[in-house]
């Protein structure tokens, strides 16, 4: 590699609180302020050294064609069932965004409904459906510019194949119902430019009409840390209320659509997660109350303090992760340490058996129908790219819907699971995968990643970016570390809150077990993560930089006093907590990973990734991450900001750019991890 150029100059600012009786010093608040002149003039300086950088590294030619191969392929997602009829996304090869489409029937032909491309707004624009009609002739749909969190929300009428005027303008869509006669909705919408940016009502809109005569029928108040969700019904509406303030209190209340009466309160100041949906009249739901690793209940509401719930699906060993119920069943996706476990129970409780999934896959339920028994599937390995698959609950059969082309050999491949000790003795597993002649090699170049949080757990997924990585002889290490779900509610716990340094002390254990154990080394070990997972590798960089060569940092959070403050991110304090609350404070002073940058600490390469769009992660995060550690590392290694005005937290940017993202990725890894050509 060529020399590394200094980077550009931040300008030190220091503000300096005084919290909980401790003195914290923040060098470079003013990067908070992303419209400010001075923070635009940083992001352009900063980019032109990252391109600067990325621009002089060796194979990029032949990484960028790989990874067209790889990206520049057919793509279906964001699939709705209603009877025969098939909405969802598709991306053809050159496309730059996917358009929406519709299948007639299981095999029928494929139409073309609602291109992006043909708005003019360019390659930014991407679109996502959303919700049918009842008669299944309106399609609501959102439409993003670039990774942006808020929408502008519009209704196409299939059958006169046309874009209606009623559309919700820019913000956040908290519900969404059509009534029987597909002639009205009813909704839940937070607008962006809203007078009252804060108040929180549902409305009944009247298709045709003007929104000033929108109908509001429930009012939540106007509190930031309210919010209100809609839940739709056939002919009844869930209203469910969200209070985030020391914990999590949840309202919920029964109102008939067209109904002229004051909605029936069915739960109040519930501490428990309870997430209610509608089947044939019956109001099934998914909670943990009294139960960590949730079940499946039927609602039946009675008079205060809390509805009867009755269990259909009880908990067991296993963590549930998603669930759906159909005309005539329900069927529950399990976490069951490493695996995939899916089971289709009767639509009372009575178990039928399981979907069959192989150990080495992970399988989402990606959409079904009450009206129907029929559920789409997606399933995905390491190395097989991502197919969907129609499953039959009453047969029992499976069809190939798609499957995005499989460029990996996958019988080159191979993978294991390890045992390693964490720091306070418990085991932890790991999978390691890799070509075949790599895997056990001795001391091989290794990419780590994990996620160690929200319950959510880490199974066998396909990335492009691992498998250009080790096609080109690197190894994959993927540890279950806690935070995830794999065994149960009690691994989230154990990493939860002030209890968060136990996911990174679990991660940094791997990465010593690794290189104790001689399948990798400091200097060819490499980590990357994004939103919670990059909170995770920057902790880990600050706390143990001597262990790692490289680190891709995607749209972190980093700054734990503060992050609570900006966008919605106040509704995490749950799982991480809040440096209003002292004993939270004392936890996430210590492992912040901005607070947690030492002077003159040699610290690896390290790439972070953002952009103006992202409001969940705010791209503040890695603004002030980049200037400390510039500021702070001895290092020769580069330290630099790949940042996007259109780059947020959905992965929605146009195909040419994905291709140059993912080309500076793997070429910087390549790089460092030394990597053949």
């Amino acid at each position: 590699m060529s020399p590394v150029m200094p980077p550009p100059f931040s300008p030190v600012v220091p503000v300096t609180e005084t919290l909980h009786g401790i003195s914290v010093t923040d060098p470079y608040r003013w990067l908070e302020d992303q419209d400010s002149a001075e923070t635009r003039s940083w992001i352009t300086e900063q980019s032109r050294y990252a391109r600067a950088y990325l621009d002089s590294l060796a194979g990029r030619v032949r990484i960028r064609e790989r990874v067209r191969a790889f990206v520049d392929v057919e793509t279906n997602d964001s699939f709705l069932i209603h009877r025969t009829r098939y909405f969802f996304r598709k991306r053809r090869r050159g496309e730059e965004q996917p358009s929406i489409y519709l299948r007639e029937g299981s095999n029928g032909p494929e139409e073309l409904l609602i291109d992006p491309a043909c708005r003019g707004t360019g390659p930014y624009t991407a679109l996502r459906p959303l919700r049918v009609s009842p008669d299944g002739n309106l399609l609501l749909y959102e439409v993003k510019e670039g990774g942006e969190r808020t929408g502008i929300f519009e209704i196409f009428d299939v059958k006169n194949r046309r874009r209606l005027p009623d559309a919700l303008p820019r913000g956040f869509l908290r519900g969404f119902a059509f009534t029987p006669d597909s002639k009205n909705f009813y909704y839940v919408h937070e607008a962006v430019a809203a007078e009252r940016p804060y108040y929180r009502a549902a409305y009944h809109h009247v298709l045709g009409t003007d929104f000033e005569k929108d109908q509001e029928i429930f009012c939540a108040g106007d509190d930031p840390k309210r919010r209100l969700v809609m839940v739709p019904g056939r002919r009844c509406l869930g209203l469910l209320v969200y209070r985030f303030l020391d914990q999590i209190y949840t309202d919920f209340y029964l109102l008939g659509m067209g109904s002229a009466g004051p909605p029936v309160e069915i739960l109040r100041e519930a501490t428990y997660n309870f997430v209610p949906c509608f089947v044939e009249g019956r109001i099934l739901a998914l909670t943990n109350r009294h139960a960590p690793n949730r079940k499946i209940v039927e609602v039946q509401p009675r008079k205060y303090p809390d509805p009867h719930l009755l269990d259909l699906v009880p908990e067991s060993e296993r963590m549930i992760c998603a669930w759906i119920a159909t005309a005539h069943h329900i069927v529950v996706s399990y976490a069951r340490g490493t695996n995939t476990q899916i089971e289709t129970f009767d639509s009372y409780g009575a178990r039928c058996g399981p979907i069959p999934c192989r150990d080495d896959e992970t399988v989402r339920i990606v959409a079904g129908d009450c009206e129907a028994d029929e559920i789409l599937l997606e399933r995905e390995s390491f190395v097989e790219p991502i197919g969907v698959h129609r499953y039959s609950l009453s047969s029992g059969t499976s069809t190939l819907w798609c499957r995005h082309h499989p460029l990996v050999d996958a019988s080159a491949y191979a993978h294991t699971e390890l045992q390693f000790l964490a720091k306070d003795g418990t085991n932890v597993p790991m999978f390691l995968v890799g070509r075949r002649d790599r895997l056990t090699f001795g001391i091989q170049p290794t990419i780590m990643t994990s996620y160690g949080g929200y319950g959510i757990p880490t199974t066998p997924r396909f990335s492009i970016l691992t498998n250009l990585l080790m096609e080109r002889g690197c190894l994959l290490a993927l540890p279950n570390i806690r935070g995830g779900s794999e065994f149960g509610e009690r691994w989230h716990q154990a990493a939860k809150r002030k209890h968060r340094q136990v996911a990174f002390d679990d991660f940094l254990s791997a990465a010593e077990f690794l290189i104790a154990s001689r399948r990798t080394s400091a200097e060819r070990l490499a980590i990357f993560g994004g939103s919670n997972s990059g909170l995770l590798v920057a902790a880990a960089m600050t706390q143990r930089p001597q262990l790692f060569c490289a680190v891709l940092c995607l749209v972190p959070l980093a700054d734990m006093l503060r992050y609570h403050l900006f966008d919605n991110a106040h509704v995490w304090g749950e799982e991480f907590g809040t440096a209003e609350n002292e004993a939270d404070f004392r936890a996430l002073v210590d492992y912040s990973p901005y607070h947690g940058i030492r002077d003159g600490t040699a610290y690896p390469a390290t790439m972070f990734v953002s952009g103006d769009a992202d409001q969940n992660c705010n791209a503040l995060h890695a603004r002030k991450m980049t200037a400390r550690l510039q500021a702070a590392s001895s290092s020769e290694h580069p330290i630099f900001l790949d940042y996007h005005q259109f780059r947020g937290h959905s992965p929605v940017l146009p195909l040419s750019i994905r291709i140059e993202a993912l080309t500076d990725r793997i070429a910087f890894l390549a790089a460092h991890l030394q990597l053949s050509a």
